[in-house]
């Protein structure tokens, strides 16, 4: 039988979370690794933390192959003191569930991989992947010889403009199936019973994301699945993509109905949109075309949220995205991820002073690109003390990277940057 001092412990991490979500001041800035497909570690960084913290030697489970991401399991977030926990759809990017685990062999890693994870190996030495583990069908992924992830291979026929049908690039949005809700409720159930902050991953409200436009999940996808044609369509095929998004916001609301049924206010936030709106130094839109052909479907699926649930709102959009915070406020959304400090007019502490009582900031703790897999353990220490001081007065603010960990980041750089949050919150 717990203690109350077990209980009060075991749900600290969720009381952190929650009063971060409210913009109170919690005890400590609370820390997500692993909890969205973009919060998460590669699976080689993963291997390395556990043997940097000696853990049990065991594979990593890679649950989500696309960008070879594994489970942050138990053992390995009490040794990072990581304090969030995700709830995944049961199918991966390529249209397979992540279970019945089998071993693989990832540029001499040893990783589990789900059952249906069936690859082969072209004549440049390139990694295959199949959509649902189908291998009668052409491959949706492409790993280059000694790479470290996928990319979608587009499978788009030829365009015939007088016979476009929305209807086929929704082929994917479909009412939820029993085996996802049971899957959703059981994991729910499990991220709740660990004390953590629960975020989720429901999918189909993911409005225009480019990594899901071609279809790496569907044997033979239909309609406008170039990346390119998919931007151009934006433009001058404006009332096809607004019938694709009218069509998509229907399932997604009478899903989330029942999907707020099975799991209810055990989740605490919701991922609910990828799609990437900055460059580097730009935008991909302007704020009115954002307005205009994305924000009613934000608009109505946020308003949905916050009408029936507890649950906050998370977006993640890369890039120089500033100028749209104010518009995505609107639309609904409570979070902003993965801040990406280092792209123009997206300084940390005009963030925070702008938007800081608005926007919770999830990510910005340390640069990607540069400091975190090339700096130095003094200056990744450095960086996150600072972003620390900025972003955590008054709550508001989740430590996680600006994006995934990637490959090739050294795992003392990795513990460098923990150390150093640790530090910060005493």
């Amino acid at each position: 039988m717990s203690t109350s001092t077990e209980l009060q412990a075991s749900t600290a991490s969720r009381e952190r979370l929650l009063k971060t979500l409210r913009y109170e001041q919690p005890d400590r800035i609370p820390i997500d690794f692993g909890g969205t497909a973009v919060t998460g570690v590669h699976a080689s960084c993963v291997a390395a933390l556990r043997d940097y913290y000696g853990l049990e030697k065991r594979p990593v489970r890679v649950h989500e192959p696309f960008q070879m991401l594994a489970l942050i399991e138990e053992d390995l977030r009490a040794a990072m003191g990581v304090d969030v926990v995700g709830v995944f759809a049961r199918n991966t990017m390529f249209g397979f569930p992540a279970e019945r685990w089998k071993n693989w062999n990832f540029n001499g890693l040893n990783v589990l991989v789900p059952g249906d994870f069936n690859t082969t190996i072209d004549a440049r030495g390139d990694t295959l992947i199949y959509p649902e583990g189908d291998m009668t069908v052409p491959p949706s992924g492409r790993m280059p010889r000694g790479g470290y992830f996928f990319d979608s291979i587009i499978r788009q026929e030829p365009i015939d403009e007088d016979a476009l049908n929305p209807e086929d690039n929704t082929e994917e949005f479909k009412p939820i199936a029993q085996a996802d809700l049971d899957h959703l409720a059981r994991s729910a159930r499990e991220a709740g019973a660990t004390g953590a902050g629960v975020i989720a991953g429901f999918g189909g409200t993911a409005f225009g994301d480019i990594a899901l436009v071609p279809g790496p999940f569907l044997k033979h996808p239909k309609g406008i699945r170039d990346v390119t044609e998919w931007y151009v369509s934006t433009r001058s095929r404006r009332d096809y993509i607004h019938k694709i998004f009218e069509l998509q916001c229907e399932v997604a609301l009478e899903n989330l109905a029942r999907i707020y049924a099975a799991v209810g206010d055990q989740v605490h936030a919701v991922f609910i949109c990828g799609t990437d709106f900055g460059t580097q130094t730009s935008a991909f839109c302007s704020v009115q075309t954002l307005r205009d052909l994305y924000f009613p479907y934000y608009k109505q699926v946020n308003d949905w949220i916050h009408g029936h649930t507890e649950w906050k709102s998370f977006k993640h959009s890369c890039g120089a995205v500033s100028k749209f915070i104010h518009t995505f406020i609107e639309a609904g959304f409570d979070i902003l991820n993965p801040v990406q400090c280092s792209a123009a007019g997206m300084e940390a502490e005009k963030l925070k002073a702008e938007f800081g009582d608005r926007m919770v900031f999830w990510g910005g703790g340390v640069d990607t690109q540069k400091v975190l897999p090339f700096g130095t353990s003094a200056e990744v220490r450095e960086q996150v003390l600072r972003r620390c001081e900025i972003f955590a007065p008054g709550g508001g603010f989740v430590f996680n990277t600006i994006h995934n960990v990637q490959a090739g980041t050294p795992v003392e750089n990795i513990v460098a940057m923990l150390d150093a949050v640790h530090e910060f919150n005493g």
